[in-house]
């Protein structure tokens, strides 16, 4: 199964998305520890009392850039790994995938950082387009079974 080139492309860059997803996790659990922010009680109490079960805004910023993540990367998993099938050209099938990895990159680099808009909104786009271009692609793939 591995020996498709744009197969093995695709579990390439699902990968780095899911290591992404893993590093996003990771940094929001430190922002936590850091800013004494914990959503259960104890977590609060293990690390100095109820004082710390609350919120924090940035706590707030790194739950929402993982949420939206997961909006995104796992639809392209699933966009991806279809388009992956349908036996598509190796160098179109890797800048879709290439674009969409960097722009999820550069969203999450724009969440987390709280950078100017609209960085984030223009890293939300650029990764849509090769997952519409795949979405197209499937169906006039598909179309003439439905």
């Amino acid at each position: 199964m591995l020996g498709s080139e744009v197969w093995t492309c695709f579990i390439f860059y699902s990968t780095l998305l899911i290591l992404k997803m893993y590093i996003i996790a990771i940094v929001t659990g430190q922002v936590r520890l850091r800013k004494k922010a914990f959503a259960n009680p104890e977590d609060a109490e293990r690390h100095g009392g109820m004082q710390y079960c609350r919120t924090d805004p940035y706590v707030e910023r790194c739950l929402r850039s993982h949420r939206n993540d997961m909006e995104n990367i796992f639809p392209f998993l699933f966009l991806g790994a279809v388009y992956s099938m349908t036996g598509p050209s190796y160098a179109v099938a890797r800048i879709h995938f290439l674009v969409f990895f960097l722009g999820r990159v550069l969203h999450s680099v724009a969440y987390l950082l709280a950078l100017k808009a609209p960085t984030r909104s223009f890293a939300y786009v650029i990764a849509q387009v090769p997952c519409v271009s795949m979405a197209i692609q499937i169906l006039m793939d598909v179309a003439s079974f439905a």
